[in-house]
């Protein structure tokens, strides 16, 4: 929280032989301690006289998530805590979490836990978008997500897991996807029922040519070549696009992948009958998967970042062929990344219709558009936040 690092970067920078067990622990306690940091603070308020040094606070927000929120019995979660703490610090610590762990639950009643725990800036953009619908937000990231997989053909769904309306399997959170059967064999991905959602509505069909672009880690690459479609995957970054191919090896699927960046690619005056850009974007959709992203992202990076999505999205419509469709995805709940992009120039609003969206029409907009929200679903454990348009080039 303190380094500007990402969760994912921190955990790979553990020691190397660490347990699998130790590992996933600390990952539990890490992204309780970003998804309630707010009503943690707010806990330890009155048991501190003043603002203890980085160090400390971060223990003691571990300490207080293992005794409120994660069950920890609390002699394991005082003496973790303290051991994490500089020794001038260790009786600080040691005293306020022993009162913590005697006030109980008790300790989390009358906090306005959805507002404490949203950073302002995000709270106030998500309350002039989306209303009281905020709060039904910022619940759901409180909550781990659950794992949803999309399957490739002929795949039956490993045991365990839920049907959902659209076409995804759900698993409980938790739930280790590379020790389930079927995995090494390339039966599923790893991919949130929203994100699946801009290829299925893209509609390729076999033997079309389809472009991706921004493609990285691949899921939407790998549902476009399972739909029969002749797939180029374009991806700037060395490191992702070398994942992309990795994910496509296990899957056994097939996809031309391309090292570029989307906004100079020279595609040798190539179009496309269906073109996917998934932009990058301040990501504050998949608060629920990444709850380190309020503490990575900041009110000054959207404007940018709409920006660049203007650029591809430019550079997309170029690619397409006459007649041919492009769908334009991002993962933000930022209204400036999705709802404020207009059709490029020479493009018409292909609308998606309600059959589309079988069980989700509620996130159909009036201009058939499509607004996904952590909210909805809330009763099968919500989704990604996504805005999808799709256009026609006449």
């Amino acid at each position: 929280m303190t380094r500007h690092r990402s969760l994912e970067e921190a955990l790979d920078a553990l020691p190397k032989g660490i347990a699998p067990r130790d590992k996933a622990a600390a990952h539990r306690i890490a992204g309780a301690v970003l998804r309630r940091a707010g009503s943690l603070d707010a806990v330890l308020e009155p048991f501190l006289r003043r603002e203890p040094p980085s160090e400390v606070r971060q223990a003691l927000r571990m300490g207080v998530a293992e005794l409120l929120l994660l069950g920890t019995p609390a002699h394991a979660a005082v003496a973790s805590s303290v051991t994490l703490v500089p020794k001038p610090f260790a009786g600080l610590a040691n005293a306020v979490l022993r009162r913590v762990a005697e006030a109980g639950s008790a300790a989390l009643e009358g906090l306005d836990a959805e507002r404490l725990d949203t950073p302002p800036w995000l709270w106030s953009a998500w309350h002039a978008a989306y209303g009281p619908a905020v709060r039904a937000i910022a619940a759901a990231h409180r909550e781990e997500a659950p794992l949803d997989l999309s399957l490739a053909p002929g795949t039956a769904a490993p045991e365990g897991g839920e049907p959902l309306p659209t076409g995804s399997w759900r698993y409980p959170p938790g739930t280790r996807v590379a020790e389930m059967p079927g995995f090494a064999e390339g039966g599923f991905w790893v991919q949130d029922a929203a994100a699946a959602l801009p290829a299925r509505l893209l509609d390729v069909r076999p033997g079309e040519r389809v472009l991706d672009l921004c493609a990285a880690p691949g899921g939407k690459t790998a549902q476009l070549a399972a739909a029969g479609g002749q797939v180029v995957a374009v991806e700037r970054e060395p490191r992702r696009a070398a994942r992309l191919r990795e994910n496509l090896a296990r899957l056994r699927l097939a996809a031309e992948v391309v090292e570029a960046d989307a906004t100079q690619w020279d595609a040798g005056g190539a179009v496309f009958d269906a073109v996917l850009l998934d932009a990058p974007c301040t990501a504050t959709g998949t608060i629920r998967r990444h709850p380190d992203v309020p503490y990575l992202k900041r009110a000054r990076d959207v404007g940018p970042m709409a920006e660049l999505q203007r650029t591809l999205l430019g550079a997309a419509a170029r690619r397409v062929a006459p007649g041919g469709r492009l769908v334009l995805a991002t993962c933000s709940l930022q209204q400036e990344e999705g709802e404020a992009h207009a059709a490029p120039a020479g493009f018409v609003a292909d609308p998606v219709r309600p059959e589309e969206l079988p069980g989700l029409e509620a996130a159909l907009t009036a201009a058939g558009t499509v607004r996904t929200r952590p909210d909805l679903w809330a009763e099968r454990g919500g989704m990604d936040g996504f805005f999808i348009a799709r256009w026609r080039r006449g």
